[in-house]
Order: structure tokens, then sequence, then C-alpha cells
């Protein structure tokens, strides 16, 4: 995987929500700020 630069716009992206449909980072566009949680589960 790419590493990302400090100070350049963070790459699209999807990934499935909850119920499985899938969200890109693009579809915030509009938003001023996003945050992105990675959550691995705890084993």
């Amino acid at each position: 995987m790419a590493k990302v630069a400090l100070n350049t716009p963070a790459p699209d992206f999807t990934l499935p929500d909850l119920h499985g449909a899938p969200v890109s980072l693009s579809d915030f566009l509009d938003r001023q700020n996003v945050l992105v949680v990675f959550n691995r589960g705890f084993l």
C-alpha cells in the first residue's frame, strides 16, 4: 500500500458500511471534516 504524504488530499477508497452498502470517501466531499475509524476488532 502506498504511503500518504502530509498535507495532501487523502486517496479515495470504498468500504462496506454496517449493512454492507459501499461507502466512498468521495461521498463526503462536501464536508469540511471526515473522521475515518478502522476497527480491526478485538481477539
